[in-house]
């Protein structure tokens, strides 16, 4: 196997051939004036099975044109497949129309994917499961809510907080599924206090018409696939403290997709702690005090670990 990566997370990249034990392989990204992007592999990958890793977050169309290039240019060298590792799967939320006229751009990329010559594309915890059933070649979304589960277990384990005292909080009703896999991995249980936020969303205005289920305790872990701009998180936490006795609020999200005046709202926010993966590579302005990163590193690497002969 042959390791690759595109230049939007580097370090990942190479957190996940150091857990494989080789080397990330020679290539070369070229960017020129105009905005033109050239991909060249600089290594004989003849017969081999290549992976690129490449999260595909902003700026995404750059990311996605240089994941395609490096398909094509793998292809052109005669590789024997080429395998597609995207942590994060940008355009994932436009997948559906929501008004007349509109593109469905999550089913746009994927069919980019497809044509330019993937053999199989790997994702983590992609916004819509549904959304895999239109890829036609093999596709698998990996979840790293086991990790985040052990991490959020450990934050509280070091704040002598007992998952008694514990509940968890989804923000709609399509992250259900996903926050129940979070429960069990974080309590060892089936059985255990969840919370459900139920909410319309059109266009970018969501409103919230209550929250329906459990809460017991007095600390809440808010559980979601991603964070944008935070404001659809911070309002359910608002929304829950006007109605129960909170301590502390830690927020689980695979993804911190932050635009810029996401941080300040959470540094500004009643949330204590944020805990995500690192999918992406923040840029440091958009790093902050209460955020805590869980490498995928470990779990991508045992994924493609067969790969290696």
């Amino acid at each position: 196997m042959k390791l690759f990566c595109g230049s939007s997370n580097v370090p990942l990249a190479e957190d996940i051939a150091k857990e494989l034990g080789i080397s990330l392989s020679a290539s070369k990204i070229t960017r020129f004036s105009n905005s033109e992007t050239k991909v060249q592999i600089l290594e004989d990958v003849r017969d081999e099975v290549c992976v690129v890793i490449q999260t595909t977050s902003s700026p995404t169309d750059t990311h996605l044109m240089e994941l395609f290039l490096f398909c094509d240019a793998l292809r052109r060298q005669e590789a024997k497949k080429v395998i597609g590792v995207i942590p994060f799967f940008g355009y994932a939320r436009q997948d559906m129309q929501h008004f007349e006229g509109e593109s469905v751009s999550a089913h746009m990329v994927i069919r980019f994917l497809e044509t330019v010559g993937f053999s199989k594309i790997y994702t983590l915890d992609l916004h819509n499961e549904a959304t895999s059933a239109v890829f036609s070649i093999p596709f698998k979304n990996m979840t790293a809510m086991r990790e985040l589960a052990k991490a959020t277990k450990a934050h509280f384990t070091k704040k002598n907080i007992s998952l008694d005292e514990v509940s968890l909080l989804i923000p709609d009703q399509g992250g259900i599924e996903q926050g129940r896999f979070f429960g069990e991995e974080l309590y060892g249980s089936t059985d255990f206090p969840m919370a459900v936020i139920e909410k319309q969303r059109t266009g970018e205005t969501v409103q919230s018409f209550g929250i329906h289920g459990e809460i017991k305790g007095k600390h809440v872990v808010v559980v979601d696939d991603m964070i944008v701009t935070g404001g659809t998180i911070i309002s359910a936490v608002e929304s829950l403290k006007k109605e129960y006795t909170i301590e502390t609020l830690t927020v689980v999200a695979t993804h911190h997709d932050f635009v810029k005046d996401a941080v300040q709202k959470l540094e500004e926010s009643i949330i204590d702690t944020v805990i995500a993966s690192n999918s992406i590579l923040l840029d440091p302005n958009l790093k902050m005090p209460k955020l805590h990163e869980v490498s995928l590193a470990p779990l991508i690497a045992d994924e493609l670990r067969h790969l290696i002969q």
